[in-house]
């Protein structure tokens, strides 16, 4: 129904920067969803990294505040997550979410690794 396509991760050095992308179909009200980015790093739990609603309000987690970007096209129906100054602890795999009216819909990943 709701597909999520994540895209835009890889092998970065610390301080270094990524900016991941998800791209939304099977949808004609992308403009409506609450958008998120989600982690999962080995021996964790998924966590919430950013949230971004229809309009425009933010909230992040307090390790990513200031350093990590949550933004939104819906004319293109993609979603963004800029992240710069990046650390050895943001390696995990990132993915993205959508919810409406308590439905969720979740893309495969994309890997992040942040390493010297």
């Amino acid at each position: 129904q709701v597909q999520l396509v994540e895209s835009g991760g890889g092998l970065v050095q610390p301080g270094g920067s990524l900016r991941l992308s998800c791209a939304a179909s099977g949808t004609i009200n992308f403009s409506i969803y609450t958008m998120a980015w989600y982690r999962q790093a080995p021996g964790t739990q998924r966590e919430l990294v950013a949230r971004i609603i229809t309009s425009g309000w933010t909230n992040y987690a307090d390790s990513v505040k200031g350093r990590f970007t949550i933004s939104r096209d819906n004319a293109k129906n993609t979603v963004y997550l800029q992240m710069n100054n990046l650390k050895p602890e943001d390696t995990a795999v990132y993915y993205c979410n959508a919810l409406l009216r308590g439905r969720q819909y979740w893309g495969q990943g994309t890997q992040v690794t942040v390493s010297s």
